[in-house]
């Protein structure tokens, strides 16, 4: 990290401000190089600066300058951040300069990827400021605060302090038998507390489903026979017309897709072809798509028509969906009734055209998920998945550690196993990670950040 980077910080289009991030050893010196103002050799940091920018004598554009100082910067280093008009021409024109003065073109991630190496921040707040950027909901965006603020590395550390204990317990054991009994030591520490641990560990990865979903939104597939309203109910979710709407059988021949915030959970809307038996040879791959739609969804929505009996083709989606995360809508509930109700299991009766009927809806997928409002929702909700499989692994050498207790084995072998779980957690937040994986995770990152 001896050189020094640059980026635009900002989405390139035509805005008001866009902002150019430069950090490294050489940051003050080289944009001090091509601005009139003050000198920002001199200046404190946390500060902010007016001038211009000059490429030899001519001026480029009027600019604000902040200065940070390291190690009190986003990076850790000195960082200089350029305000300037958001015209995509003059960004890249001050953007190419500070490029031919010294500086390199950031790699994607780079500036977040220095805070970490610099250890200003560990790996789960860097991974908090990808989801803080990706957020679309107000439930993704808190979820992606705990991890931005540390509360998740507080939790991760006090857990590897109890492993911790547990293996300095046992090491001393182990190099001074004379001062503990072994077996006491099995029996009356070990095994209460490594238990106690599995069951906290038990609890976040049972809540990490619902993270994920929180996080990703869920997959949510409107299966159902033609004409029975699939596109209708697609709009009225979107409060758009995504889907055409006619009274003719096979209109939906693809897959139709959308998102709609439902009280800070994000549905990921499928509207799928009617599925019937058919000749038409486009119908028929449409069809085909709908089922494997409803393998693939977290969610499937049914729906029936409330002026149509139930057939063959009903009778086979309900058991199509029988083992799958199922809401069952009946449309049309204006219409004459002509549907055996009493065959569905439980089932929704409602119009696609009723806002109330709407919102029940809504609620009805809310309660099907148990998702909590937003001040329910703490640190222990994980979703990120790269920690997830490290919690799990931290689990299953707990596991291990706790079947040897149980079994009486010595301290040195349970030992073995409590040492894996302590690094696990530690690859949680960074800790003796490959450098490829390190470069990897960065990389994901949008470029400036």
């Amino acid at each position: 990290m001896e050189d020094t980077i640059v980026a635009i910080s900002t989405a390139i289009g035509k805005s008001a401000i866009s902002i150019i991030r430069v950090s490294g050893p050489e940051a003050i010196r080289i944009v001090s190089g091509i601005y009139k103002g003050v000198d920002l050799l001199n200046v404190p940091g946390n500060t902010i600066n007016y001038g211009h920018v000059y490429d030899g004598g001519d001026m480029l554009d009027e600019v604000l300058v902040s200065v940070f100082r390291a190690p009190k910067s986003y990076t850790g280093e000195d960082v200089v951040e350029i305000n300037c008009h958001g015209g995509i021409f003059v960004t890249n024109k001050v953007l190419e300069l500070l490029i031919r003065k010294g500086c390199r073109p950031a790699e994607p991630g780079e500036f977040t990827k220095r805070a970490f190496l610099n250890g200003r921040i560990d790996l789960t707040q860097a991974e908090s400021v990808m989801d803080m950027i990706e957020a679309k909901t107000a439930t993704s965006h808190k979820l992606a605060t705990f991890g931005l603020r540390g509360d998740v590395r507080k939790m991760i550390e006090d857990f590897r302090s109890e492993v911790l204990a547990m293996i300095l317990k046992i090491e001393v054991n182990i190099d001074y038998p004379e001062y503990e009994d072994e077996v006491q030591i099995t029996n009356e520490y070990l095994e209460p507390v490594t238990a106690g641990l599995i069951g906290e560990l038990k609890k976040i990865l049972e809540k990490s489903e619902t993270s994920t979903l929180l996080k990703e939104g869920i997959s949510t597939a409107i299966i159902g026979r033609p004409n029975v309203g699939k596109s209708s109910l697609l709009n009225s979710l979107l409060k758009e017309e995504k889907a055409i709407v006619t009274d003719i059988a096979g209109t939906t021949r693809d897959l139709v897709e959308g998102r709609v915030d439902i009280g800070g959970v994000v549905l990921n809307l499928i509207d799928t072809a009617g599925v019937r038996r058919t000749g038409d040879i486009v119908e028929r791959i449409g069809v085909e798509k709908a089922k494997k739609a409803i393998e693939s969804s977290d969610l499937v929505i049914l729906v029936f028509d409330f002026h149509e009996a139930l057939n063959d083709v009903d009778r086979e989606l309900l058991k199509l969906t029988e083992n799958k995360n199922r809401i069952i809508v009946v449309n049309k509930r204006d219409l004459e009734p002509k549907i055996d109700l009493s065959a569905l299991p439980d089932y929704l009766l409602l119009s696609t055209f009723d806002e109330e009927d709407i919102e029940k809806l809504k609620g009805k997928i809310k309660e099907k998920y148990q998702l909590s409002d937003l001040s329910d929702l703490d640190y222990t909700y994980i979703g990120n998945a790269r920690q997830i499989a490290k919690l799990k692994q931290a689990l299953e050498a707990l596991e291990d550690a706790y079947g040897s207790i149980s079994a009486g084995q010595p301290v040195d072998i349970i030992n073995i196993d409590l040492h894996r779980a302590f690094d696990y957690l530690g690859e949680i937040l960074g800790e003796g990670q490959a450098v490829s994986i390190v470069d990897e995770l960065f990389a994901r990152f949008c470029l400036g950040k």
